[in-house]
């Protein structure tokens, strides 16, 4: 195992992916009831360019990354878990997918949220209570919008394939032989969870936003916009120094609000879901401490 390396993950169809220092495996349950389980190398561009992961760069960058990865992801579990034969997002494919998620994310977390309180100034007190009201405003946009897609079948499948992830994770970092048995008691929240860095994104926009101070609608939008970057990578600092020191009771204090959101993307997972997890992360570890996992039966039989 490499060691101070923090492995994450993500919930896919049907599935989780887990990565690694070197490596990203993917674990999907298939229609017959068997796991497939693939892994790619990683991409070395950090290595290449290691300003990217330098502090308050590597947010950004970690934040790109992932939504690329997890847009791939996606589609090739969907197609492993019917049996399909993968086809591969092309870069373009890739590209457009993205562009189009992340302009929905800005018109509903930061375009709509500017607009409704630029046009109720007039009513509301300075800058600062402004923004306030604008984090507010995002914020409950978030919730809402997780609340209505947790309603989807399909999709509260994929917030327990979540719960497994973290709960597999949780139990490696605790130095747990990974079994099914030992991961299930473990909770489904991890202080380095997406869903944490989403809030604290939000909140820490809630300052960065106020200093831009006030002006037109359109500066609204694009200064927002613009410091974008610089908002992730607080929010990714602010989530690396409280996941490392989470076993602290001021850390505990500080990731809360954090955990509880959580409550909201994360399902407890069955035991056949922690076994498509633990799978996961194994085909991962491997590479780090040499034992071969690969021999392993991958059929369910829970």
């Amino acid at each position: 195992m490499k060691k101070n390396f923090q492995y994450g993950g993500m919930a896919v169809i049907e599935g989780v992916m887990m990565r690694g220092p070197d490596f990203t495996s993917i674990a999907v349950r298939k229609e017959d009831g068997s796991i497939e389980m693939e892994k790619e190398t990683n991409s070395d561009l950090a290595v290449r360019y290691p300003f990217l992961k330098w502090p308050f760069v590597r947010g950004t960058y970690m934040l790109i990354d992932s939504m690329a990865i997890g847009i791939r992801m996606l589609n090739k579990s969907a197609n492993m878990s019917l049996g399909e034969e993968e086809e591969e997002l092309s870069a373009r494919e890739m590209f457009f997918t993205g562009l189009i998620a992340f302009v929905m994310a800005m018109l509903l977390f930061v375009i709509f949220p500017t607009a409704i309180i630029h046009y109720s100034q007039q009513y509301i007190g300075g800058v600062w209570l402004q923004n306030a009201l604008e984090g507010v405003i995002r914020i409950g946009f978030f919730l809402l919008y997780v609340y209505a897609i947790s309603k989807m079948e399909d999709i509260a499948r994929v917030f327990m394939y979540h719960g497994a992830e973290h709960k597999t994770i949780l139990a490696y970092e605790a130095g747990k032989e990974l079994t099914v048995e030992n991961v299930r008691p473990y909770t489904t929240l991890h202080p380095r969870c997406g869903t944490s860095f989403l809030l604290i994104v939000m909140v820490i926009s809630i300052v960065v936003f106020a200093l831009l101070g006030e002006g037109d609608l359109f500066y609204r939008i694009w200064s927002r916009l613009a410091v974008l970057p610089v908002v992730a990578g607080l929010g990714y600092e602010f989530l690396k120094f409280g996941g490392k020191y989470y076993d602290r009771q001021w850390a505990k204090i500080l990731i809360a609000p954090g955990l509880t959101l959580q409550k909201l993307t994360t399902r407890e997972p069955d035991d056949s879901m922690l076994e498509v997890a633990i799978h996961a992360l194994k085909l991962v570890l491997k590479n780090d401490d040499g034992k071969d996992y690969d021999n392993q039966e991958a059929i369910c039989t829970l």
